[in-house]
């Protein structure tokens, strides 16, 4: 049984700690604006194994902290909680859905059409660019 469901920032850190940032102390995944955004897990039985958080501003919204348990991981979890945020984009009829992605994790979301801006940047010792997708 699988589920994906709203969920309260608090119940993100766990997941962004232990997949993304696991060297860093556990505030490094706490985000200022935490409490402005939308947050969705992704539930198999009752265990939140993937999450990812959205923050929209005007007609764009941006994805950030999309994480899968490692153990999860490679079972298209992730790909349909983009699908479902995507599709959270066109009902609010915004333009442009993008995000910070680890470089090395670029063609993960060129299946989903997402172009790479060449924007590239370091934080805390990883290289991200940013992807987006824009809608007509």
């Amino acid at each position: 049984m699988m589920s994906i469901k709203r969920i309260k920032p608090s119940e993100t850190w766990q997941i962004r700690h232990d997949v993304m940032w696991p060297d860093q102390p556990f505030e490094f995944v706490q985000l200022e604006e935490d409490n402005d955004g939308l947050h969705f897990g992704y539930f198999v039985e009752e265990k939140l194994v993937s999450i990812v958080s959205c923050f929209i501003e005007g007609d764009e919204m941006q994805f950030r902290k999309l994480a899968t348990l490692n153990e999860y991981q490679g079972k298209g979890i992730a790909s349909e909680l983009l699908e479902y945020i995507f599709k959270l984009a066109k009902e609010k009829d915004l333009k442009k859905v993008w995000c910070n992605a680890r470089t090395e994790k670029k063609s993960f979301y060129e299946k989903f059409n997402m172009k790479d801006t060449h924007k590239i940047f370091s934080k805390a010792g990883q290289e991200f660019t940013i992807m987006e997708l824009l809608w007509q």
